[in-house]
């Protein structure tokens, strides 16, 4: 019998994983599949479950979280040089990626998600020492993501974002940054940065409606320095997918790019929800670096098998 490996986050989704866990084991099983579940929290990590376990013995890992927590398994699998499959139980407040993939966010849509045995390559984003699948943020959307009190966001779900971003945006103010590419150098005052592989941010399908996580390159999006008035306008268009040609926006796509600090401020970035690395970054794209499970959802042919074929 195969073993699949489950890493779940206990909390994420009001603990949707732990309540329909035998249901979940039951599913697998029935498919000739062991799942062998851990819970991270506490002093369970990902990098002790990944260092303790013997990986070969694996077919396929299973993130169960929110994009934090496919952050997390990501980076440990690349830290240790672990090329087993990856498939992901889309449970958190925004599940970006999952939104970009198409996958679906209710327990049976889950399962039949990570079940197939077909896998494809995709790219994963490297900023400074950490890695990225879906998107690297600087600026006002850090502090939305990574201030937002998880309680609230289990509560009222992507709607906590909404009312971060209403409530934060009359104190956001601009960095001075130098963005560095081969493509485009600009060096200007700017209130947010976002560096996608994926297409999807803060629960906004259409955030980068070019991006496609196994082209090979990153879709940076600039916006510039705004002034109150002019915030919420620019931002709605960030939601529908219309920024691309705002005279408040720089949008080009790169291999690799460099991002320096101007201020005297430190400036910390966001990785996938989760805390990054300091400015200065280097930032590129690892082609291909992660083994995808690929699902087609019932009744079209998925952004997945669009792109791959």
């Amino acid at each position: 019998m195969k073993r699949v490996l489950l890493i779940y986050n206990p909390k994420a989704g009001n603990g949707i994983i732990k309540n329909h866990l035998d249901e979940i084991i039951d599913a697998f099983e029935d498919h000739d599949m062991l799942l062998v579940p851990y819970r991270i929290g506490g002093t369970h990590s990902v990098d002790r479950i990944m260092t303790e376990q013997h990986m070969e013995e694996y077919c396929k890992i299973i993130a169960a979280g929110g994009d934090g927590t496919i952050n997390l398994v990501v980076n440990s699998m690349i830290r240790y040089n672990i090329r087993t499959p990856l498939a992901i139980f889309p449970c958190g407040t925004a599940n970006d990626l999952a939104t970009h993939l198409e996958i679906p966010v209710d327990i049976e849509g889950m399962i039949k998600a990570a079940l197939p045995d077909e896998y494809i390559s995709i790219d994963v984003g490297k900023a400074g020492s950490r890695y990225f699948v879906n998107v690297l943020a600087i600026g006002m959307l850090v502090d939305i993501s990574q201030k937002t009190d998880p309680l609230v966001k289990n509560a009222l779900g992507i709607g906590a974002y909404y009312l971060r971003t209403l409530t934060a945006m009359p104190f956001a103010h601009p960095h001075r940054l130098r963005i560095i590419s081969e493509e485009k150098t600009l060096e200007e005052d700017v209130s947010v940065v976002l560096v996608m592989n994926g297409g999807a941010a803060g629960g906004f399908k259409d955030v980068s409606p070019l991006s496609e996580v196994g082209d090979g390159l990153l879709d940076v999006i600039v916006i510039r320095k705004l002034i109150p008035p002019t915030m919420l306008p620019a931002l709605l268009t960030v939601m529908t997918g219309q920024h691309t040609k705002n005279k408040h926006f720089e949008y080009f796509r790169t291999g690799r790019l460099r991002i320096e600090n101007l201020d005297d401020e430190t400036i910390c970035t966001d990785v996938d929800g989760e805390r990054g690395d300091n400015l200065p970054l280097d930032i590129e794209i690892l082609p291909g670096r992660l083994l995808f499970t690929k699902y087609t959802p019932e009744g079209h042919y998925g952004r997945l098998t669009n792109f791959y074929g």
